[in-house]
């Protein structure tokens, strides 16, 4: 992105500049989706993708199942943002995530709703909610920091994970959908945390990782039920030039430093050096703001 379409780049905010003429091999919604499956097919137990990737640029990434296609597909642009929801079938286990990034200079727009839907993401991860609690009731904390800019997103979180056929594995839910009332959620349970926002012809904004229901320990036991919390396994950085700390709490941007200082020491034994490089930088702490 940088050297053919004079993307600032991941990190930096820098205006984009022109992209080369003629460029010998182009960036697609397809390329890159193809090329993220070859990293994954080098690993040991990889049978396959878990779902088609949803790799979309700009107003596609507001199509929440957006797929794209070799002959319909949109080349990537360093002035829009870019979302991809991806996973593998793996013999011990299934993955799914998703990320969204930018490569050029985002407007304050873009990064005011991507903070939103951070929020949601996170005041998921850190509920703590009695057993028995149904999916439906936990919907909400995801929607209010959106619903606050007068924002909603058009769909809910997750299944669990694990369906060799199929990466969204019920009956449990944690939607507004009328089904989520039916099953509560129970220790041991997997969900896909996946709040987002998509603004019709302009971008989408999905934040997903993998969560596993586990017992909690709750100050207190109201009423003998028990309580429950969420416990992350899915590791990879968010982008921080989307994030406006002026929206954040400081335990919000706590828990992104404490995710990312996770990041760094689950992932740092897996990567050469060069990745390892990519990895610090992208996971330097957020500043609180004054």
């Amino acid at each position: 992105m940088q050297e053919s379409y004079g993307a600032s780049g991941y990190f930096s905010e820098a205006k984009a500049s022109q992209k080369k003429e003629n460029l010998q091999s182009k960036l697609t919604e397809v390329s890159v989706s193809d090329k993220l499956e070859g990293f994954r097919a080098t690993k040991e137990h990889f049978r396959g993708l878990s779902f088609p990737t949803i790799s979309s640029v700009g107003p596609n990434a507001a199509i929440i199942h957006y797929k794209p296609e070799v002959s319909t597909c949109s080349e990537l642009d360093a002035d829009k943002i870019y979302l991809c929801d991806s996973g593998a079938q793996y013999l011990d286990g299934t993955t799914d995530i998703t990320r969204t990034v930018h490569f050029g200079k985002p407007t304050e727009h873009e990064k005011s709703c991507y903070t939103a839907v951070m929020k949601g993401h996170i005041a998921l991860d850190v509920a703590v909610f009695p057993n028995g609690t149904t999916g439906h009731s936990l919907d909400i904390l995801s929607r209010t920091p959106l619903w606050k800019d007068g924002l909603d997103y058009r769909h809910g979180t997750g299944h669990g994970i694990g369906s060799y056929l199929n990466v969204h594995e019920g009956p449990h839910l944690i939607s507004f959908r009328p089904s989520a009332r039916n099953v509560p959620l129970q220790a041991s349970m997997t969900v896909t945390d996946e709040p987002g926002y998509y603004e019709d012809g302009s971008f989408g904004i999905r934040l997903e990782n993998v969560l596993i229901c586990k017992e909690a320990n709750a100050k207190f036991n109201f009423g003998d039920k028990g309580y429950l919390a969420f416990e992350h396994i899915t590791w990879a950085p968010y982008q921080a030039k989307l994030i406006d700390t002026n929206l954040l709490t400081p335990a919000e941007i706590e828990w992104v430093n404490t995710y990312h200082a996770d990041c760094r020491r689950i992932l740092e034994p897996l990567l050469n050096e060069q990745e390892n490089e990519w990895l610090r930088k992208a996971t330097q702490p957020l500043a609180v703001s004054c």
